[in-house]
């Protein structure tokens, strides 16, 4: 028999799971149809859930027929806060487990970066025994047009929202084949929407080479990329053989964020 906990919990990742995939006006009848719950009782739990402030009512337009304004079911916001910083606490910590397996599997220096305007930042990095890397790259900025994991971190945003993110922004050379302007950019971005992937050739630099996959958190969005680095001559032939490397790290380190013990531990 399952637990009231487990019941509870039930109700949070449904009302979660609907919200991530656009529902914006779930209610207890909706929730109940779907869990294959008694209405009255399923009800109740969502009370209790507003009280301790895991749920909240919230209004929506337009008004109902008769006058009122109808109320939609949300999670509320102290629990997104709560799970948005245990993403990020999990990001640096599971993500460094997914680093060193990915330094294990390529031989490459690999790193884990997020996006903060119009720029990546490095927030957690690996690289093999023998590197010649000097210096760290955590916390240092860079600009995501051009980046390594820019693409990447970008694929889920629609145009209008990638060209809002560099408005302002000079796209300056810095290899040789750096995106020119935002529709240079889109053009790209679309190839990475389609692999899944981003690649990365010499646009950050000369001779340098990258591969990046996204990392979606619970909500479904792109919170940060797994990338592997390094030159162009090496990593250019393994292309396939790194994409694959990067997805896979890069999908069990998303079933970290969502909250399942040892899910960055090793491949399957």
């Amino acid at each position: 028999m399952e637990s009231s906990v487990g019941k509870g919990l039930d109700v949070l990742m449904a009302l979660a799971h609907r919200t991530a995939a656009g529902h914006r006006h779930t209610s207890a009848t909706d929730l109940a149809r779907e869990l294959a719950r008694d209405r009255s009782q399923l009800s109740r739990s969502l009370a209790a859930m507003r009280e301790e402030d895991f749920a909240s009512h919230r209004a929506h337009h337009p008004a109902a027929a008769g006058g009122g304004v109808p109320r939609a079911l949300a999670l509320h916001w102290r629990l997104y806060a709560d799970a948005l910083e245990l993403t990020a606490h999990r990001l640096r910590t599971d993500g460094q487990t997914a680093l060193e397996g990915m330094v294990d599997e390529t031989g490459e220096s690999c790193y884990l970066g997020v996006l903060i305007g119009d720029a990546t930042v490095t927030i957690a990095e690996r690289v093999p025994q023998g590197s010649k890397q000097v210096g760290s790259w955590i916390g240092r900025p860079y600009p995501a047009y051009c980046s390594d994991c820019g693409q990447a971190l970008l694929s889920d945003a629609d145009d209008e929202e990638v060209a809002a993110v560099f408005a302002r922004t000079d796209f300056v050379r810095h290899g040789p084949n750096t995106p020119t302007g935002v529709d240079d950019f889109l053009r790209r971005l679309a190839a990475t929407r389609e692999r899944g992937y981003s690649i990365v050739d010499e646009e950050a630099e000369p001779g340098l080479y990258s591969v990046a996959a996204p990392v979606r958190d619970f909500r479904g969005e792109v919170v940060a990329a797994l990338q592997v680095v390094g030159p162009r001559v090496r990593l250019a032939p393994r292309t396939e053989e790194l994409a694959a490397t990067a997805l896979r790290w890069a999908g069990r380190l998303e079933t970290a964020l969502r909250g399942r013990a040892g899910a960055a531990e090793g491949p399957a």
